[in-house]
C-alpha cells in the first residue's frame, strides 16, 4: 500500500473500571484529543494547543511520539521525521484516559501513514502492551463500552451494550492523581469474599448497562477491589457520592484511577446530578468542571 504525507487522528477520552470492572472494562466518551502528523525534512517538532498545553513534553519523550516510534520498531523500519500538532481536549492525569489517547493516536497515525500496514487487532495488541492493561486503550481505539479478557497470548474483546437512557456525568476536579499513586494504595491480595463480590457485581453491571435497569445499576456499581482504597486520595468523595445519589444518580464511581468521579443516571436527572456534584465539591473548596456526556461509538478516527 502507498504511504501518505499527513494524517490526523481524533481519539476519544475514556472512563475505565465503572466500579467492579477493575482493569477490564471501559467506555469511550465524546471528549477528544486531536493529533496531526506531517512528514517533514529535518528533525522532530511538536506543537501543542489547548488546556494544559504547556505541560506536554515537546521532545522525543512525548508519549504520543513514543507510540509512533513503537509502531516502526514493530515493523522493523526507521520512523520518518514528522511535525506533530496536538489539540488537547482531554484533561491530563484526571482518570479520563489521556495517556490512552496518546498511545492509540501515535499507533494509528503511524499505521495510516504507512498505508494501514497492520490490522486493527494488531494495533490494539500494541496499544495494550504499551499501556499495560486494556481498559482505556481498547475503547479509545474501538469506541463504545468494551470488556477485555485474555487466555494468555491473545485478547478477547466483547462489546458491552449501553442503554440509550443511561447518561454518564463526569466531575473533573482541579487537582491530579497519578495512576502510580492510585495503584500504590491497593492491596496485593484480596479475600475470596471480595473476589466473589466483584464477580457478581460485574455480571450485574453488564446486565444493568444493557437494560437500563436502575435498580440493578444501583447495586452493580459497588466495588471492593479498588475504590475503598482510592477514595481516601480524593477529597470530598463521600460528600459527592451522597449528593449525586440524592439528586437521582444510580451511583458514583472513580473514573479510571481518578480523581475524576463518574455518576451514571438517566436523562431526567442528569442536570440535577451535575449541579449536585458541582455544589458538593465547591463546599469542599475544590474547583471542578462537571458535565454530562454521551458514549462515543466510533473510537479513533483518522483522515
Amino acid at each position: 500500500m502507498s504511504v501518505v504525507s499527513a494524517i490526523t487522528v481524533i481519539v476519544p477520552a475514556t472512563t475505565a473500571n465503572l466500579g467492579p470492572g477493575f482493569d477490564c472494562i471501559g467506555a469511550a466518551l465524546k471528549l477528544y484529543n486531536e493529533f496531526k502528523f506531517t512528514r517533514q525534512e529535518g528533525g522532530l517538532s511538536i506543537h501543542v494547543t489547548g488546556t494544559e498545553a504547556e505541560r506536554v513534553q515537546s521532545d522525543e519523550s512525548n508519549l504520543l511520539y513514543q507510540a509512533f516510534v513503537k509502531f516502526y520498531q514493530y515493523i522493523e523500519q526507521t520512523p520518518p521525521t514528522v511535525k506533530i500538532e496536538i489539540k488537547l481536549g482531554v484533561p491530563l492525569a484526571r482518570g479520563l484516559g489521556s495517556s490512552a489517547t496518546a498511545i492509540v493516536g501515535g499507533l494509528v497515525a503511524a499505521n495510516q501513514l504507512e498505508g494501514a500496514t497492520l490490522s486493527q487487532s494488531q494495533v490494539m495488541e500494541l496499544a495494550i502492551a504499551m499501556e499495560g492493561h486494556p481498559d482505556n486503550v481498547v475503547p479509545a481505539l474501538l469506541g463504545g463500552c468494551r470488556l477485555a479478557a485474555t487466555s494468555g497470548a491473545a485478547w478477547e474483546i466483547c462489546d458491552v451494550p449501553w442503554h440509550q437512557d443511561i447518561v454518564p456525568v463526569i466531575a473533573i476536579p482541579n487537582f491530579e492523581l497519578s495512576t502510580s499513586e492510585a495503584r500504590g494504595v491497593l492491596p496485593t491480595e484480596v479475600s475470596r469474599a471480595d473476589a466473589i463480590f466483584n464477580t457478581a457485581h460485574l455480571g450485574l453491571l453488564l446486565r444493568g448497562l444493557e437494560t437500563g435497569n436502575g435498580q440493578w445499576l444501583k447495586t452493580a456499581l459497588q466495588d471492593r477491589l479498588h475504590q475503598p482504597y482510592r477514595k481516601a486520595l480524593i477529597p470530598g468523595y463521600d460528600a459527592l457520592n451522597i449528593a449525586a445519589v440524592s439528586a437521582g444518580a444510580y451511583g458514583m464511581v472513580i473514573s479510571g484511577a481518578g480523581p475524576t468521579l463518574l455518576s451514571l443516571t438517566d436523562k431526567l436527572h442528569s442536570e440535577a446530578v451535575e449541579a449536585a456534584m458541582l455544589a458538593a465539591w465547591q463546599e469542599e473548596g475544590i474547583t471542578a468542571e462537571v458535565r454530562s456526556l454521551s458514549l462515543d461509538t466510533q473510537g479513533a478516527k483518522s483522515f
